[in-house]
This record gives C-alpha cells, sequence and structure tokens, in this order.
C-alpha cells in the first residue's frame, strides 16, 4: 500500500466506526454478526497511522447508551472490543481503556488496560472508549474525587475520567451519519469533523487518505 505525503498531519485523530448492524442488514446477516467485521479494519488504521507518525488516536468502541440494545449486540459489541484491544496488545502502542468500569458491562477482560499500558517502543497512544458515556466522563470529578476546586480551564481538564486523552484534532466518522454521539465533548471542542458515507466494514485506506487531504485545507485556528 503507497501512502501519499501529507504537509501538515493531525497530532490526534478520533475515529467513529458506525454502521456495523447497517452492513450487517444488508449482506442478510444479523445485525450483531456486523461487528466482528470493524475489528480488522480498526487494526488497519492504526498501522496507517504508524507509518504516518500520528501520535495518538482514539477509538470509539461502545457507549453506556448503547448497552441499551438487545443482547445478541450486546454481547457482539463487548467481545468485539475485547478482540480489538487483544489484537493491539504487544503491538508498537500505549493502550488505555476509558469507560464505567463500576458497571458489569465494562468487560473484566480490559480491566488491565484501564491505566495506560506501554507495548514494544510505544510508539502512538491508542485510546478505546469502552462503556464510556459523556455524562460519566464529566461527572467524574463530583463523583471520584470530591472536588472543591475553582472549575478553571485547567483544572477541570486534569480532573475528568478521560483526562489522560489529548485533545483532537480530526474525527472521521464512517456510516454517514453527521453527529458527535457524545464522543469525548472536552476533547473534540476544536476538532475538525470529516463524515465517510461508507458504512465501517467496507473500510478502505483512501477513505482515510480524503479525510487527511480535507484537513490539509482547514483553518486551525482554536478559536483565536
Amino acid at each position: 500500500m503507497i501512502i501519499p505525503n501529507f504537509k501538515r498531519l493531525p497530532k490526534h485523530i478520533g475515529f467513529i466506526p458506525d454502521g456495523n448492524r447497517r452492513w450487517a442488514q444488508s449482506k442478510g446477516l444479523p445485525k450483531e454478526a456486523g461487528y466482528n467485521y470493524g475489528i480488522d479494519p480498526g487494526f488497519e488504521l492504526y498501522k496507517i497511522c504508524l507509518e504516518l507518525g500520528i501520535n495518538e488516536i482514539t477509538f470509539y468502541g461502545f457507549t453506556v447508551d448503547n448497552t441499551k440494545r438487545p443482547p445478541e449486540q450486546r454481547k457482539a459489541f463487548q467481545k468485539a472490543c475485547v478482540d480489538a484491544v487483544m489484537k493491539l496488545a504487544n503491538r508498537d502502542a500505549e493502550l488505555l481503556v476509558i469507560g464505567n468500569t463500576d458497571s458489569p458491562m465494562f468487560p473484566k477482560e480490559l480491566l488491565p488496560f484501564t491505566k495506560r499500558v506501554k507495548f514494544g517502543q510505544g510508539l502512538i497512544k491508542v485510546n478505546f472508549l469502552v462503556n464510556y458515556g459523556w455524562h460519566w466522563d464529566l461527572n467524574y470529578t463530583l463523583r471520584k474525587k470530591g472536588f472543591t476546586g475553582d472549575w478553571s480551564h485547567d483544572s477541570l481538564i486534569k480532573s475528568i475520567a478521560s483526562s489522560d486523552i489529548s485533545r483532537i484534532d480530526l474525527i472521521v466518522r464512517w456510516g454517514g451519519r453527521r453527529r458527535l454521539s457524545g464522543f469525548l465533548p472536552v476533547q473534540s471542542i476544536y476538532a475538525d469533523f470529516y463524515v465517510v458515507d461508507e458504512l465501517w466494514p467496507d473500510f478502505r485506506p483512501e477513505q482515510f487518505f480524503r479525510a487527511l487531504e480535507w484537513y490539509q485545507e482547514q483553518d486551525v485556528t482554536l478559536g483565536g
């Protein structure tokens, strides 16, 4: 695979891999079958970002709201998240899983990764949002730390559950939906947002390259 040259690259990219259920239905499969087909695309993206020299990437696994889905779907996306993390374990990465571990919906197999773990040379930070909820993230200070500070910008950033995840420069969402879906609201505040109309299991590297080409033309001002 030939990777294009880019003059400017985002330091941190967020990925929302949507469309697994719709893809499965289009193939005549039950909805829950689609999640397993989303594992290899994520690993391919990891390898591309590693070669490009991206500092950090974050994958949206599943949310607290997603756990309201039927049990067979819930079990399928929980297993897909576990399989994806284990596939990246022991590669060159610094792995972190962020999500509500107090809930039985959080896969126990991923508990060892709720503190960042370095594998190999740790060339890239890889974050997975698993059983994640934006309200859980932002309320973490009140529930866990008894925060009594002044709520300044720096104090808030350092106190949320996802404080070890840096500000996001670019978010790429597959599946054609034009919404953030609660994806790291603090870190995403100034992120550029690119939508891929194809469904996630139909991932091709060219889709990601188009997002990076589009990013070249964006005026990054951070509100200034």
